[in-house]
């Protein structure tokens, strides 16, 4: 049986990645789960001791307020002994309408899904250099491949945050240390309860934390998940502006 790892999970009540702390939890690994809700975060916790985590633990924080977060990722640290891996996991959908009517909520959903990611992104950062090991993982999108009309806030943040993390990836690169941007396409989670979903298009989360796994273990600096949404993304990046503005996308 392999020693068990720290394992911190920053939004550990999203879908994606409490599926992804099971598989962990099967491995007997530690786990500190963080997120807003003392009751979601009491339940998975539940779960995952029932699944076989050698030990779990809960901290309640608003990961999206930055305020002492130096002061907080080092508790963290404390209580769970140090961490071999983390998983950067929350953010939020929003509605393309409402960034454009309420700057309020653009601002809200950029300093969520880029500015406080890229912050816990650079606090992971410094504990796995300081450690000389370790794996952090932070969840972006395919949104942030190319501005499209119908999501462009929510895409210029998981933009931002593709290239934070490619920064991380270069700055790690040939080191025992290694940077995984995953890039979900469609994903039936309760973010996306409001989307009509269907076809083969949509994933599940529990596909997405097995790619998740098998980046890790690959050492892969990008993983399109499910794995055909890198040729989607490939064209549509590629797409001449003169066809592309005329799509509904």
């Amino acid at each position: 049986m392999p020693e068990p790892k720290k394992i911190l999970i920053l939004g550990a009540t999203s879908a994606i990645a409490e599926r992804w702390a099971r598989l962990r939890a099967t491995r007997g690994d530690r786990l500190l789960l963080v997120g807003r809700d003392p009751g979601k975060l009491s339940i998975v916790a539940d779960d995952l001791r029932a699944r076989g985590a050698t030990e779990v633990l809960v901290a309640e924080s608003d990961l999206a307020d930055t305020d002492g977060a130096p002061q907080r990722f080092a508790s963290f640290l404390e209580r769970l002994g140090g961490v071999d891996v983390a998983l950067v996991a929350y953010g939020v959908l929003g509605n393309q309408a409402d960034a454009q009517a309420d700057t309020d909520r653009l601002e809200q959903g950029l300093r969520t899904n880029f500015l406080s990611a890229a912050i816990w992104c650079e606090l992971v950062a410094g504990a796995l250099e300081t450690a000389g090991a370790g794996t952090l993982v932070a969840i972006s999108s395919v949104a942030g491949d190319r501005g499209r009309r119908s999501n462009y806030a929510y895409g210029a943040a998981k933009a931002g945050l593709s290239v934070y993390l490619d920064g991380l990836a270069h700055r790690f690169a040939g080191t025992p240390v290694t940077v995984v941007a995953v890039k979900p396409g469609f994903v039936d989670t309760p973010m996306t309860a409001h989307v009509q979903k269907g076809g083969p298009l949509w994933a599940t989360p529990e596909r997405v934390a097995e790619d998740i796994e098998r980046a890790i273990a690959k050492r892969r600096p990008v993983v399109y998940t499910p794995w055909f949404w890198w040729g989607v993304m490939l064209i549509i990046r590629n797409l001449p502006r003169m066809i592309f503005n005329r799509m509904n996308i």
